[in-house]
């Protein structure tokens, strides 16, 4: 065994509604523009081509019904509501048809972003990854068995803050199916247990502050929760 010069840190997981045992994560893939109402509101085109992703450090896992602190180096954090898939096999170069079934489970995500810096990093054609990859900007609820939901694709997504919606649709508006993001994703990866993915969020993204509650569900699924503190000093 390796003698670790300082302590590793530790594993990032999700919990399993109605098990005791937990979801160790090992990757988080992000799918970007899989509602094209959301990529209409931003000003943009949905690829029909193929998926496109980005990615976010487990490090940065952070369980619902945490409080987050305001992120530094911004002044516009938005929130984005997603549903969260959870593969329980080894996926590899598999085909579309039947790729739902390397899914171990189904949660909600807020995929947290600082707005301003992805929109600099757009003008300049610049990666994503200071806007999208930073603390506790993955908040993850707890996950449901996917052998226990029927028909994922008709259930309602919905969120809000301080009580007031700010983004609802259904998981049928997604441009590219769960099959299909599975699929094509593991023409590039390896995919293994604990990989997760986060497929996109619907319109109505908006800014956050301190002292804002978000309220979170997917029908069937769960649901999630975040509240916003004052930055770290």
């Amino acid at each position: 065994m390796a003698d670790y010069l300082f302590t590793p840190p530790e594993t990032k997981h999700i919990p399993v509604q109605g098990r005791d045992a937990v979801y160790p994560v090992n990757r988080i893939f992000c799918v970007g523009r899989n509602y094209a109402a959301h990529a209409a509101e931003m000003g943009n085109e949905v690829d029909r081509e193929a998926p496109f992703y980005f990615t976010k450090s487990p490090a940065h896992v952070v369980q619902s019904g945490a409080t987050m602190p305001f992120p530094p180096g911004t002044q516009n954090l938005h929130h984005e509501m997603e549903l969260v898939i959870a593969l329980g096999s080894a996926a590899f170069r598999v085909p579309v048809e039947g790729a739902h079934k390397h899914i171990f489970g189904y949660g909600c995500g807020l995929d947290m972003t600082r707005r301003d810096l992805q929109d600099k990093a757009k003008s300049k054609r610049r990666p994503w990854d200071v806007s999208k990859d930073f603390e506790q900007a993955a908040v993850l609820a707890p996950l449901m068995p996917a052998d226990t939901v029927t028909e994922i694709g008709s259930r309602r997504i919905h969120l809000a803050v301080n009580g007031e919606t700010r983004q609802e649709a259904h998981l049928s508006d997604l441009v590219w199916s769960l099959d299909e993001i599975i699929s094509d994703l593991s023409h590039y990866y390896h995919l293994v247990p604990g990989d997760v993915i986060m497929t996109g969020t619907p319109a109505g993204v908006g800014a956050v502050v301190p002292g804002d509650v978000l309220t979170g569900s997917i029908d069937a699924v769960g649901k999630i929760s975040l509240t916003m503190a004052e930055a770290e000093r």
